[in-house]
């Protein structure tokens, strides 16, 4: 990355290259003439309405924010964005956006997608993304079942859950995508709730000016086919379910603070009476450590069902070498190597082309 594109934004952020907007834009700017459709009540509205507040205060072109979708639900969401965009094909947008992100730093890319786009199909794609740090924006909708084909479990979908193609209840271990992007060495990770619409904003915000790929898991409410897969964490009483996890802070929840996390001595974490131990005990979070072992371990937290617990929050946010960056900045060392201007058809030729040749 250029000086030069390091200052149209004021630093290596993930908005680093991106050319600022010359007017200020607003939410309206961001909305386009395609009538929303998705279900009644379907979460997948607020979703859409925090990106569309977010995306005019990242300062930016509108010209060059880009939406990449692949198949479901959620995958409708570039229509609704008044910005370049392309709902490409199963489990394959994460392909699409890391060529986009490689060839064009002046592209603020962001990946829609679901727990089955993502998770199934798309799963390799998702982890090869995350390792390699690729400075993308991945927005995953989980309401842990396949929405737009009618109601079949997911790979998020809990083990027993009675669906369309498991009437018996699925036998299947859920996946935890907190787990996996952590186990791929992602370096910002984060879930957040449609429901609280403050904290969504401030996540994908957040994500967005991460410099690297940035994961945010999105609990999202399916009316129809899941309807109520989130209640403990959206309903009366959800302060005694939700984790919250704030930087530089102690992680306690519940009523008054009652609940609080601290270190096993067997390994990982666990929730524990804050009064039982002491709040000098309580672990204060730290998304900033390099080593994801604590990150992961505040991510098995999560459970399902009528107690259902959920940290909420940015689990990780370091510092890494970025894929696109360091490609580009290798084909450019040897574009000048050969002599050519990096910018002339004759420098790209002869970087196809190569050194060695083989013959027979």
């Amino acid at each position: 990355m250029s000086t030069e594109a390091q200052d149209r934004t004021g630093g290596r952020n993930g908005l680093a290259g991106v050319p600022l907007a010359q007017i200020p834009t607003t939410r309206k700017d961001f909305v386009s003439d395609q009538e929303v459709r998705w279900c009644p009540g379907c979460g997948d509205y607020a979703i859409l309405s925090a990106l569309q507040s977010v995306l005019p205060r990242l300062g930016i072109r509108r010209e060059n924010t880009v939406v990449i979708s692949g198949i479901g639900c959620s995958s409708r969401l570039p229509y609704y964005v008044n910005s370049y965009g392309m709902h490409s094909v199963h489990g394959r947008a994460l392909t699409l956006a890391t060529g986009l992100a490689m060839t064009r730093d002046d592209l603020a890319v962001f990946v829609v997608t679901g727990d089955g786009d993502a998770l199934s199909i798309g799963a390799n794609h998702l982890v090869h993304a995350l390792r390699r740090n690729v400075n993308l924006t991945i927005l995953l909708f989980n309401n842990r079942i396949y929405g737009l084909t009618k109601g079949q479990y997911s790979p998020t979908s809990p083990a027993g859950a009675v669906t369309k193609s498991s009437p018996a209840g699925a036998f299947d271990t859920p996946l935890n995508p907190m787990s996996l992007a952590l186990g791929a060495e992602a370096t910002f990770v984060a879930r957040t709730l449609d429901a609280d619409q403050e904290a969504l904003e401030e996540t994908i915000d957040a994500a967005a000016r991460h410099r690297g790929a940035s994961f945010v898991e999105i609990y999202q409410n399916c009316v129809v086919f899941n309807d109520g897969a989130y209640e403990a964490l959206r309903g009366p009483g959800r302060e005694e379910s939700i984790i919250r996890l704030r930087a530089g802070e102690p992680i306690v929840f519940g009523r008054d603070g009652h609940l609080g996390v601290v270190a096993d001595p067997g390994g990982g974490v666990r929730v524990v009476e804050v009064a039982e131990v002491g709040l000098e005990s309580v672990l204060v979070h730290d998304p900033t450590i390099d080593d994801p072992s604590r990150a992961f371990a505040l991510s098995r937290l999560t459970s399902t069902g009528a107690m259902a617990q959920a940290p909420m929050g940015v689990f990780r946010d370091v510092d890494r070498p970025v894929y696109d960056d360091l490609v580009r900045d290798h084909v450019r060392r040897e574009q000048e190597a050969l002599g050519q201007d990096p910018s002339s058809d004759a420098a790209l030729a002869a970087l196809i082309a190569g050194t060695d040749t083989w013959q027979t």
